[in-house]
């Protein structure tokens, strides 16, 4: 069976500087912004549309006076090793708002990374409870490009399907790599989590995807994401 997957850029697409994946496979210009201000000082409101079936039930993030300044310290469990990401709200607030949201929510235990690739593109990309690639929870927001400049090693950043189709798919890079700045960048790893998925990367993957990419052989079991 072919397979597809909410989409981050194929090796062809490597050189297209500027543009991401359409829903259609042509290329289109990447958008920028997803918040617009809010009321209170330091917050912004988000755009959290309904739209598709979840691939496991859960509310809409509160969109109203979300926090745009500072960070926050999360921890994910992958294969039973802890990674510590560190979330940049001035950056993404409502890339961050939705992933602290999901994770409350439990929507990412229990779910397994289902691409990896190793040649080209040094990603794992995670955040699917099918394991196909094709699903989200529900909803979907705005790309937040106007500081994402690079991927390099360590970097966090949201897969989408073409601009402004942010859901719950999300990728780890674990070795510097060429992408155009279609891609959210929300957060980053230390040193050390990152090697945890430098780790992984090593074990290879089953290259079951036509790019070459595959399902990582490692087990990527999502425990829990909590704070802290």
């Amino acid at each position: 069976m072919k397979r597809t997957w909410m989409a981050l850029v194929s090796l062809g697409l490597l050189a297209t500087v500027g543009c991401a994946v359409s829903p259609t496979g042509g290329a289109t210009p990447a958008s920028t912004g997803a918040a617009s201000a809010g009321a209170a000082a330091g917050m912004v409101t988000c755009d959290f549309r309904p739209g598709g079936e979840p691939a496991k039930a859960v509310d809409l993030p509160n969109g109203i006076n979300v926090p745009a300044s500072g960070t926050a310290d999360m921890t994910i469990t992958i294969g039973g090793q802890p990674v510590h990401l560190t979330l940049d709200r001035a950056a993404a607030p409502c890339t961050v708002a939705s992933f602290e949201s999901l994770a409350a929510q439990r929507y990412f235990d229990g779910t397994s990374c289902h691409r990896l690739a190793t040649t080209g593109l040094f990603i794992l990309q995670c955040g699917d409870p099918t394991g196909t690639g094709r699903g989200g929870p529900g909803y979907t927001f705005d790309d937040e490009l106007e500081q994402t400049t690079g991927y390099p090693a360590g970097t966090l950043a949201m897969a989408n399907a073409g601009p402004d189709t942010n859901g719950s798919q999300f990728f780890f890079v674990y070795a510097d790599t060429d992408l155009p700045p279609a891609y959210t960048v929300f957060g980053h790893l230390d040193e050390a989590s990152n090697q945890v998925i430098a780790d992984i990367a090593y074990q290879g993957h089953d290259t079951s995807n036509p790019d070459g990419t595959g399902v990582p052989y490692a087990d990527t079991t999502i425990g829990s994401v909590v704070s802290g």
